[in-house]
């Protein structure tokens, strides 16, 4: 039995995904840490630092079918060291003349943080791919909403008319920024790091800044101006971005739930004939990919403080704060991973009820309260068209009247608009703002 849920064969794939969970498999880490070996192999050969021919024997030793992943478990168990039963295996398998030369002046960090970046990279392409499908729907809808009439609702109640172009706009700028922000931070977070115990290359000397950046340049990672072995804000702003990606779309799935409410009934997820809301209740239609990627994104955020606490590392190398990486970072990419998959079959379904927005605006009168203020405004004087409003407002609400007639009845309000005038200023359609023009600039 599985002891995460990520890796439960009955729920693993509502809590991520099938392609990120192998990103992460030990088959999956033991392949990178290899990739890292042979690139500072063939570096170092490159560089003149080994012989040319234990590069190409080490190169052609460095395969996945040559490790046993229960027999380097036990090892790791038995000495208590992440990645020395993979090196003495790795060098057992490699000709007596030069496996001396595997791990030349590298220290264990080393292998294990570029092995994570190669890991993480592939991570990041999936995600953003997912991140593309998603603003490309949110921009379609966005377009072919700009005009849908529904309630803004500020404090949980009914504020202003808005469209829901203009909702699905204010979202898509926000993942937008979140594309931004991965574009801007994997320069900075896919870097790896060869430098060494301490980071000083002393092993290796005067070819070292060029071994690194020889071996780093194979891998398609970027050089570190200085070794980050103890320097962790990549980790927190990887963090970061996968906490903020993440609730983002935690916060869409949300207003997709507020809005789908029996009483509401504006947005509804998709829906495919087997799909069963309750085990008793056979006419529900629950939101559940949306519960879901809620739940996740209360994991993912839950985690995000751990990416500055790793920060706060003691002197060139701390292994108990960079150990708490190995749990947490994967775990947020995987959740991220079934948040971002969720959203797009969501949004790629998402079913709008204009006619039921409409409705529920046209059954609240009151909404439209602002706009009538405005136009009294000018003839009575803004403070005295916000009382009066005011006052006709709160006595609509209490007692269950009808709100045009109430103004209507009103002799300030009819001295001053006529029943027309009060008919048109009650329509909600005319009183959006810009949301249509904002809703298309995406």
């Amino acid at each position: 039995m599985p002891a995460h849920i990520i890796d439960s064969e009955l729920f693993g794939e509502s809590f991520s995904t099938a392609e990120m969970r192998p990103i992460f498999s030990d088959a999956s880490v033991i392949t990178a840490w290899i990739a890292a070996e042979v690139a500072l192999a063939q570096a170092q050969a490159e560089h003149g630092v080994i012989p040319a021919e234990a590069a190409a024997e080490i190169t052609r030793r460095g395969r996945i079918e040559n490790f046993d992943m229960a027999e380097l478990g036990a090892g790791i168990r038995a000495t208590s060291h992440p990645i020395m039963p993979f090196l003495r295996r790795f060098q057992d398998v490699c000709d007596p003349d030069h496996r001396g030369y595997l791990h030349w002046g590298a220290t264990t960090q080393d292998i294990v943080d570029t092995g994570a970046a190669l890991r993480f990279r592939r991570c990041l392409d999936l995600l953003e791919r997912d991140l593309d499908a998603i603003t490309r729907r949110l921009r379609g809808l966005a377009h072919e909403h700009a005009e849908t009439v529904l309630a803004g609702r500020t404090h949980g109640q009914h504020a202003l008319p808005v469209t829901f172009g203009y909702k699905a706009a204010v979202w898509f700028h926000e993942v937008r920024r979140h594309q931004e922000r991965l574009r801007q931070l994997r320069p900075r977070v896919l870097v790896g790091n060869l430098t060494g115990a301490v980071g000083t290359m002393a092993f290796v000397g005067d070819p070292g800044p060029a071994v690194q950046r020889s071996a780093l340049t194979m891998l398609g990672l970027g050089t570190p101006e200085i070794c980050w072995h103890a320097s962790r804000d990549r980790v927190a702003e990887l963090a970061s971005w996968l906490a903020m990606t993440g609730t983002t779309l935690g916060k869409i799935a949300r207003e997709v739930v507020a809005l789908s409410k029996t009483d509401v009934g504006e947005l509804e997820e998709p829906f495919a004939e087997g799909k069963v809301g309750s085990s008793t209740m056979p006419q529900k239609r629950n939101p559940s990919a949306c519960e879901s990627i809620h739940a996740k994104a209360l994991l993912l955020k839950a985690q995000a403080s751990l990416g500055f606490d790793v920060m706060m590392q003691e002197h060139e190398r701390d292994k108990a704060p960079w150990q708490a990486e190995w749990a947490f970072l994967p775990e947020m990419f995987l959740l991220t991973g079934g948040i971002l998959r969720d959203s797009v079959r969501v949004l790629d379904g998402l079913v709008v009820r204009g006619d039921r927005m409409r409705a529920n605006l046209e059954a609240h009168s009151l909404t439209m309260a602002e706009a009538v203020m405005g136009a009294l405004a000018p003839k009575v004087g803004r403070d005295r068209a916000h009382d009066l409003i005011y006052e006709i407002s709160m006595r609509t609400y209490e007692t269950g009247a009808d709100f045009a007639a109430e103004l209507k009845a009103d002799p300030e309000v009819s001295g001053a608009l006529s029943p027309a005038e009060v008919d048109t200023l009650l329509d909600p359609a005319r009183y959006t703002g810009l949301a249509a023009e904002f809703a298309r600039s995406v």
